[in-house]
């Protein structure tokens, strides 16, 4: 029986019964007013009447109170019993049935949802059977990557780790698995800086490789770190997921630049002696005392001079390249006036100069300027390098400046300008690499010099910088703590 014909029923009766009642009392009303009070038969007829009204009265009442209890509740429970299974629905529960038979309304609701949670359960596993083949084929990916790699949400929980990664670390997959990475970092040295790294507490610069024993040996990886990101529903804005922190195995590499340094630090040795040997039979030969030259011998013997001098700088810029990049940079500092080192590299570029017809411009303060505290010998040798640039790459009868200047917080800057044809802003970083010379340039070198001595400067904790324009000529910028 469904739910209206419940209430059609139950009305129904109540109504009936109060229309009995209606119908009682109105019929004994007029059989008591037609009877003569003072007869005896007044007495019983009232009775009787009292007694049926009284007894159809309380049989409403008692049909009343009972639809009162029972039909609200009949309605009510089969509404709770669904309520309460769509929350279970909700909560992921798939599992959960109804069978209710109370109403045939309710009952077909009943088997509806039946069918309904039938289709989400069979979903649900479907899909999670999906999820997890696909989360065991990503899991097989990263543990076949032979670098170590690991996965941080934003909240820097490790989402995922390969083996490689748990062998470099010294860890456990379920110590590490959804815990605290900063809380991990506290017992681990390794992932401390990692994580310092990634969240900036450690200055960006030329990072270091890491010295890490694994694989029963000393091996050096460099840190990459990579954000997450995903595109929100409006697939416009990029949202941060997390990060990814991978460890590139450099150690073959790493092996093959100290075989590199080594070689070139032992040839470079080896051709000074044969160099040497060469500009000093060439100073016999120029030796008039054993003879005097004709002007072709005298051209020839300026070339081979020229040429030898120009190995002589080359073979001193590997030594000190090689001295850098093997760590073995030894610095000698003292305290020493900037007005010095520039007149050490104008008169170490005198010669050059006067041979294009360069004039060099000096500027330097009037008020006193504090003093450095460096290695003179190698900053003296920058500027001389900057200086001996500048000169070979301005046009004949111009000028090049070199000047120093307190730039305020304990620091000076040592300058040389240059009013040649300027450097493509494209180049500004790349000039200070190794071996890098900017294309088209005809000026020969070896493209050691500026990388030299940027790290020459920043061994100093100083910075060497470029400030130039295309037709504008380039000013070098060196910047030292007084």
């Amino acid at each position: 029986m469904n739910i209206k014909a419940k209430l059609t029923i139950g009305i129904g009766v109540l109504v009936a019964m109060i229309v009995l009642l209606v119908v009682l009392a109105v019929v004994n009303l007029q059989i008591l007013t037609a009877t003569d009070p003072d007869s005896p038969a007044a007495g019983p007829g009232l009775y009787r009447a009292l007694i049926w009204i009284s007894v159809v009265g309380v049989a409403c009442i008692a049909i009343g109170f009972t639809m009162l209890l029972r039909l609200p509740s009949a309605i009510n429970k089969p509404i709770k019993e669904l309520t309460d299974a769509i929350l279970e629905i909700a909560n992921h529960n798939y599992e959960k049935r109804l069978n209710i038979r109370d109403s045939a309304e309710f009952a077909e609701v009943s088997r509806n949802f039946n069918r309904m949670a039938q289709r989400l359960a069979d979903y649900h596993a479907s899909t999670l059977a999906e999820m997890m083949a696909a989360k065991k084929y990503m899991e097989t990916i990263i543990n076949s990557i032979n670098e170590p790699i690991i996965g941080l949400n934003n909240e820097m929980e490790i989402l995922f780790v390969n083996d490689e990664a748990l062998n470099v670390f010294g860890l456990k997959r379920n110590d590490v698995l959804r815990h605290s990475a900063q809380e991990i970092a506290l017992r681990n040295d390794l992932l401390r800086k990692l994580i310092r790294e990634l969240i900036g507490d450690i200055p960006q610069g030329k990072k270091e490789p890491l010295k890490i024993y694994a694989d029963n040996k000393e091996s050096y990886f460099q840190a990459k770190y990579m954000t997450i990101t995903q595109t929100k529903t409006d697939n416009r804005t990029p949202e941060k997921k997390g990060y990814v922190i991978l460890l590139k195995n450099i150690t073959e590499f790493k092996e093959l630049d100290s075989a590199k340094t080594t070689f070139i630090s032992t040839i470079s040795h080896e051709l000074k002696t044969p160099i040497s040997a060469i500009l000093m039979s060439l100073r016999l030969l120029e030796d008039k005392r054993v003879g005097a030259l004709n002007p072709e011998q005298e051209e020839l013997s300026g070339s081979i001079k020229e040429n030898a001098d120009r190995l002589l700088d080359i073979t001193g810029e590997l030594l000190n390249m090689t001295q850098v990049e093997s760590g073995k940079l030894q610095l000698k500092p003292k305290i020493t006036k900037p007005i010095e080192l520039i007149e050490y590299a104008i008169k170490a570029n005198q010669v050059q100069a006067e041979k294009f017809n360069i004039q060099i411009e000096v500027e330097y303060p009037e008020d006193k300027i504090n003093k450095l505290f460096v290695d003179s010998e190698k900053i003296a040798w920058v500027l001389t390098n900057l200086l001996s640039n500048a000169i070979r790459y301005s046009h004949e009868n111009s000028r090049v400046i070199i000047g120093a200047r307190s730039v305020g917080d304990g620091y000076i800057e040592m300058y040389v300008q240059d009013f040649g044809k300027g450097i493509d802003p494209r180049y500004h970083k790349s000039i200070f690499d190794h071996y890098f010379r900017v294309p088209g340039t005809k000026v020969q070198g070896s493209g050691l010099g500026l990388s030299i001595s940027r790290d020459f400067v920043e061994a100093h904790n100083g910075s060497l910088t470029v400030q130039s324009e295309l037709g504008k000529g380039s000013t070098f910028i060196m910047r030292l703590k007084s």
